[in-house]
């Protein structure tokens, strides 16, 4: 059973067709199928059933589950390689959440880069797929805003962040600040609509501990979009204080009268992490965390 097998049968598996299959696959349809039947005839099997549209048989279905993880982890083997090849430098591959490039994170980068020896490289993500990315070793360290606990990950809190409300700018409650009653009163936009759980269940969390409850009239996929929304005065938004900084047209930020109405700001990275770099990373922060 070659490599070169298992590839065009996990292309037959994705199309359930032959010839669609054998158009990705650059291959006419022909020696295509007798690349299948010499697998099925290798293991003394029937994989697919030669029905319209084809089928899987429950061998069949078996052995497509074991080779997606396997390319998979292939494709993460040969990145890893390619990386080892060409490294002249060392390298910290940094994981992050969007709004994380409105905090601390900025800084860490500057002062990283200023050490000669280190190269940096970052990859957008949010923290439920740091964790993911963490354990499959995809990156050295995540910037997130989510606790979530898992026994092959450490998380450090480096600050709890403000929140503030973002409001239209016309908006009758612009000015003094804001309370969260007030807050839940009002059309909210929810962000991120996924995945979960994210930074939308640490909001709907702080509304909760005071009893309130919100109804999202609208949801947006990152911090970004729904600044936009409350631009377009499609409602009002819960953010980090650091999204001051996006100077939207039609946008004002108010404080949030009750106190402790923070998001965190963490730091994961792989327990028992042998990388000197991702111990850098951690003492660049620690005096923010004051730990």
């Amino acid at each position: 059973m070659e490599l070169r097998h298992l590839r065009y049968y996990q292309e037959v598996c994705r199309t359930l067709s032959f010839s669609r299959a054998a158009e990705n696959l650059h291959i006419a349809q022909p020696p295509l199928s007798r690349q299948i039947q010499q697998l099925e005839s290798q293991l003394n099997v029937t994989l697919i059933t030669r029905t319209r549209p084809l089928a899987l048989t429950e061998a069949g279905v078996y052995l497509y589950q074991q080779i997606e993880p396997l390319f998979n982890r292939l494709e993460e083997i040969a990145q890893q390689t390619r990386q080892i090849a060409h490294a002249s430098r060392a390298r910290l591959i940094i994981g992050f959440a969007p709004s994380m490039l409105y905090g601390e994170l900025p800084s860490l980068i500057r002062r990283l880069h200023g050490e000669n020896e280190i190269a940096v490289e970052m990859q957008e993500m949010v923290t439920l797929r740091q964790i993911e990315a963490l354990k499959k070793g995809r990156i050295d360290v995540g910037f997130g805003r989510i606790y979530l606990h898992d026994s092959e990950i450490e998380q450090l809190t480096i600050r709890e962040e403000p929140l503030v409300a973002a409001l239209p700018g016309n908006h009758m409650l612009n000015g003094n600040p804001i309370s969260l009653a007030e807050l839940s009163q009002q059309p909210f936009i929810l962000y991120p609509a996924q995945p979960r759980p994210g930074y939308a269940d640490h909001t709907l969390r702080l509304f909760e501990q005071h009893h309130l409850r919100v109804n999202p009239s609208q949801q947006a996929n990152d911090m970004q979009t729904a600044i936009a929304l409350v631009a377009a005065g499609m409602g009002v938004a819960l953010v980090p204080e650091s999204a001051r900084q996006i100077n939207r047209e039609g946008v004002r930020y108010v404080a949030v009268k009750e106190p402790h109405v923070t998001s965190p700001i963490i730091l994961s990275y792989r327990k028992h992490e042998a990388n000197p770099l991702v111990e850098r990373c951690k003492n660049l922060l620690r005096p923010a965390s004051g730990q």
